[in-house]
């Protein structure tokens, strides 16, 4: 099999490439990102990088023709970005999925959509039920430009799908685990993680009493691998996720532990941090039956275990 991965160089991507390749397939990735993350994977003869943007029709149409089966994971994602330059985030993301679902369209080839959590945006309909409503707050708020972009992605995935094209989406809560996002940026993992190796103070962002489940990334691929192969996915939306809910604060203390830190837990307002346009959501959970059922997987690394691991591989960077 041939397998596409647009955004192959970031995080879930890399380890998404490995997983393919350790099946024994050929996997190209389009990303205009540097190869950081696949560096180890360059020696493979069946492992390609185009170091290009999504947003290149000509190769993008080209690289699509070549695959068996396409993951369109390519976005501008992060706090940062949804609150510093919303038009980019729009930009990418909805045009991106737009010529990837074209393109596959013309050839007839399977896609794999990365959504997101946040398209349940402010709903407190808890767990998230993939056919639930979705609530989210005003368009003058910039934090929730990327909540919007995601979802529409899934409408065009969903219309495609209307016309007959395969497609799969998925809708991922928290992946955390190695080749994580640069320490200090995007996710509250990698931003705990960076303070915590400079023996700094750990920022919690309001009272920490706002609740995740996070999901690690060896599970998230698996449920990825799957959602390509088993045909009852496709016209789908799916919760990738775990089920075991914990406080920020809970988070915070947990890394401390298992790091063996000495560092404090402070608290700061959110104004502190963003200075404007963010809004927290104070619980997100999934509901996974789909992916036990559509997917045939279940999350097996704990917190505690995936934590672990992540901090040691930080560690040894």
């Amino acid at each position: 099999m041939r397998v596409l991965i647009t955004g192959g160089a970031g995080f879930l991507g890399s380890h998404l490439a490995e997983a393919w390749l350790e099946r024994g397939q050929e996997v190209t990735i389009l990303d205009p990102a540097g190869d950081l993350k696949v560096r180890h994977l360059r020696p493979n003869p069946r492992f390609r990088a185009i170091r290009e943007t999504v947003l290149n029709r000509e190769i993008l149409d080209g690289l699509v023709a070549w695959s068996d089966l396409v993951y369109h994971l390519a976005a501008v994602v992060g706090v940062e970005h949804y609150v510093g330059d919303p038009y980019q985030v729009l930009t990418v993301n909805i045009n991106g999925v737009q010529d990837v679902l074209a393109a596959a369209f013309r050839h007839q080839k399977k896609v794999v959509f990365s959504s997101t959590s946040e398209v349940y945006g402010r709903s407190t309909a808890v767990p998230f039920e993939e056919d639930g409503d979705r609530v989210l707050g005003s368009t003058q708020t910039d934090r929730w430009c990327y909540a919007t972009s995601k979802a529409a992605g899934e409408h065009f995935c969903f219309a495609f799908a209307r016309m007959g094209l395969r497609v799969v989406v998925l809708r991922y809560f928290n992946v955390y685990g190695p080749r994580l996002d640069q320490k200090d940026r995007g996710r509250v993992v990698s931003i705990f993680i960076g303070q915590l190796l400079r023996g700094e103070p750990v920022t919690v962002i309001g009272d920490g009493s706002q609740t995740r489940t996070f999901t690690y990334v060896d599970d998230a691929v698996r449920a990825t691998v799957q959602a390509g192969l088993r045909a009852e996915a496709e016209g789908q939306a799916i919760n990738v996720g775990s089920e075991e809910e914990v406080s920020i604060r809970d988070l915070a203390s947990r890394m401390v532990r298992i790091a063996g830190s000495s560092s404090p837990i402070i608290f700061v307002p959110s104004d502190a941090v963003y200075a404007h346009g963010y809004e927290d959501i104070p619980r997100r959970v999934p509901s996974l039956s789909r992916m036990r059922a559509l997917l045939g997987v279940r999350a097996e690394t704990t917190l505690d275990v995936g934590l672990g691991q992540t901090i040691e591989w930080f560690k040894r960077q």
